[in-house]
């Protein structure tokens, strides 16, 4: 490959140490040439417009913004960059469908070998997808066992949300339960804020549908 055929390359990762592997790998390749780095999804999406890069390594866990959001930014706004998606968490089937929903052309974990990750960066240079075993894997038994959604409610948003969907407003939940108009207002916003939603109606829904209480 000449050298302005290189496949221009974006680190992301908030880890300084990753990066700096990430950028020592790089170098031990012509191929390839390091445009620039971005330690969040926020910064990611801001160089990656001013950057330009061929290819992306993305971390999925990061602060500010995390991979999948800044995945479906960058691929929205420059369909021409493809990101490969790198964690270091094996066993998360949700990352794996965030990213690929998000639009990653690839999901891979931290520990490939040097030479699996420069083929799998030329082959999403390519436009073809590649996928770690593991998460193939986790994609399929997915398929077979759809995983329950986890909204991560505590007991007492529970208890609230029962009463939501019993019909009662915030005097009578208060009532209830025993505790204060605020106390509850401010279960009620946590709740909304957990299942996604932006009013009771649809949180009363939501609960419904997914026998939440």
């Amino acid at each position: 490959m000449t050298k302005n055929k290189k496949i221009r390359v974006m680190i992301v990762d908030d880890h300084q140490v990753v990066r700096k592997g990430f950028t020592m790998f790089l170098k031990a390749f012509e191929d390839f040439e390091l445009v620039g780095e971005a330690t969040n999804g926020e910064e990611a999406v801001r160089r990656s417009e001013e950057l330009m890069p061929d290819v992306i390594l993305m971390d999925m866990v990061m602060p500010k913004m995390t991979g999948d959001e800044a995945i479906t930014v960058i691929r929205t706004n420059q369909p021409q960059t493809q990101v490969i998606a790198l964690t270091s968490f094996s066993d998360d089937r949700q990352l794996v469908q965030k990213a690929l929903k998000a639009g990653a052309i690839g999901y891979l974990f931290k520990d490939i070998s040097i030479d699996d990750l420069a083929d799998a960066i030329r082959t999403a240079h390519r436009g073809d997808p590649i996928l770690a075993p593991e998460a193939t894997r986790m994609l399929i038994q997915a398929t077979r066992n759809p995983q329950k959604l986890n909204f991560n409610l505590s007991d007492r948003e529970r208890e609230v949300l029962t009463l939501l969907t019993e019909g009662l407003n915030n005097p009578q939940i208060g009532e209830r339960l025993v505790i204060s108009r605020s106390t509850v207002k401010f279960h009620v916003s946590s709740i909304l804020g957990k299942l996604g939603v932006s009013n009771r109606a649809e949180a009363v829904a939501i609960a419904v549908e997914h026998k939440l209480v």
